[in-house]
């Protein structure tokens, strides 16, 4: 008797033919195409700034999505125009490559903020579905297949939508913030670790530590070459605010930063922002994390930010939680993941 799935092309049933919603208030609706960014950013910014005021989706962000070689935007994008030709419904279903326990289509967008609760919203997500559902039917993998939705406890519309459209809230993040006028403890790596100032010259290496390191976390995948270099070469990553952990030659750890200052007002404090913090799996258990840590908040607070920000899985097994409310996080705000399995 076996427990392997069956291919997810015979275990999802998706629609041949999609068609665009159809609502009184939206003129037209379309795929968007790269001239749409800007409006697109536009709206994204109006619905941050309600939703989120902490952190805002940025331009390049957007622009990295129209980039990406498995983005085909044609079929994976829907903008709505209202009758001034302005964006005031956007939604992408983004299927990311280099699937090795889970294929995954994740779902963002949304409707402007006074276009809400009109019904707009109801008929966008059950295209989005729709899209994802072909994209996991697509895939002849034995594998999980997921829906991903993300909604922050802030915009409780959003978690009622995802419920009515058929996902289950299945995960809890929470952000945590740090205040840099408080003291960093002082954290000494075992014997033999080197912490450094990322380089360019570090990526590659970083980026194999990075996959390592996160193979066990809560639906973690590998990053695809072209979603790391849009990382790590994006405008608002900080060189100076992230570190490295090295054993000798190799990469052991690291915490890699984004410091947004369009961001700064809307949030109320000056600081940054921690992507990505892990050691590899041979290496925990060794205050490497914390050291690296220590680094990025002195090197904050040397530049005179107010605070550190980061988000981190509730549950995680790496006990991460525990590590950052020990160098003095605590949380401000959730975020929920919502998924549809199959």
């Amino acid at each position: 008797m076996t427990n392997e799935l069956r291919p997810l092309s015979e275990r999802v049933t998706a629609p041949h033919d999609l068609s665009v919603p159809v609502h009184q208030e939206i003129a037209r609706w379309r795929p968007a195409k790269e001239d749409d960014i800007d409006g697109i950013w536009q709206l994204r910014e109006a619905m941050g700034r309600l939703d989120h005021p902490n952190y805002l989706t940025t331009r390049g962000a957007i622009a990295a999505d129209f980039g990406y070689s498995h983005v085909n935007a044609a079929l994976d994008s829907l903008v709505g125009l209202d009758a001034a030709g302005r964006i005031v419904a956007n939604g992408m279903v983004l299927f990311p490559p280099r699937q090795e326990t889970l294929v995954r289509s994740i779902l963002i967008g949304g409707v402007h903020p006074d276009l809400r609760g009109r019904g707009i919203g109801r008929e966008l997500l059950a295209w989005q579905v729709g899209r994802a559902k072909q994209q996991l039917a697509s895939s002849t993998k034995t594998l999980p297949g997921w829906i991903f939705a993300y909604a922050d406890e802030r915009a409780p519309q959003s978690a009622h939508l995802f419920e009515r459209g058929g996902l289950d809230l299945t995960r809890y993040f929470l952000a945590l913030e740090r205040a840099l006028d408080e003291p960093v403890p002082a954290v000494e790596p075992a014997d033999g670790i080197r912490i450094a100032v990322y380089t360019p010259a570090d990526s590659a290496q970083v980026h194999v530590a990075r996959d390592d390191a996160f193979m066990d976390h809560w639906a973690s995948q590998p990053m695809s070459d072209e979603n790391w270099a849009a990382f790590v070469n994006g405008r608002w990553f900080r060189p100076d605010l992230s570190f490295v952990a090295w054993a000798g030659d190799e990469v052991v750890g690291f915490v890699l930063s984004t410091a947004n200052e369009n961001v700064w007002k809307t949030q109320g404090f000056t600081g940054s922002y921690i992507d990505l913090v892990g050691v590899t799996s041979g290496w925990r258990g060794r205050h490497i994390a914390q050291s690296l840590l220590a680094a990025q908040l002195e090197a904050g607070r040397a530049l005179g930010h107010d605070r550190a920000t980061l988000a981190v899985d509730s549950d995680s097994p790496t006990g991460a939680l525990g590590l950052y409310t020990g160098m003095g996080f605590h949380a401000v705000h959730r975020k929920m993941a919502y998924t549809l399995q199959f």
